[in-house]
């Protein structure tokens, strides 16, 4: 278990030194994540310890919401006074993600031929 979280924090690290050595605007957890799963692909297999503790890791991944709820408490005025930019950006966010999400799927999945009207008289 205490390998696997040292693996993680590891690429976390890497990630951050990533993101603030170019100036990236993307967050350096989501860069060393990038990473562990180029990693992952390269390697072609993920260890058995590594799969079994990430799964404990899930069971409780709840836990890693807290931050986050506490963040928004702290700054709860600032979300008071920026409520509507703050709901216009969720809603459009989330109208986005539905449209790509159809776009893939219609993309991605196998096309029926549907019949004209004079193959379907023969």
């Amino acid at each position: 278990m205490l390998n696997t979280l040292a693996l993680l924090l590891l690429y976390q690290l890497g990630g951050e030194l990533v993101a603030r050595f170019f100036g990236l605007p993307i967050p350096g957890p989501v860069i060393g994540m990038t990473l562990l799963l180029l990693t992952l692909l390269a390697r072609g297999q993920v260890s058995h310890d590594t799969r079994t503790n990430v799964g404990a890791f899930l069971q409780h991944m709840s836990l890693f919401f807290v931050p986050a709820g506490v963040g928004v408490m702290v700054h709860l005025h600032r979300v008071a006074n920026e409520w509507l930019p703050i709901v216009i950006s969720l809603v459009v966010s989330t109208f986005a993600g539905m449209a790509v999400t159809a776009w893939v799927i219609r993309a991605l999945s196998p096309t029926k031929h549907t019949p004209s009207k004079e193959e379907a008289r023969r």
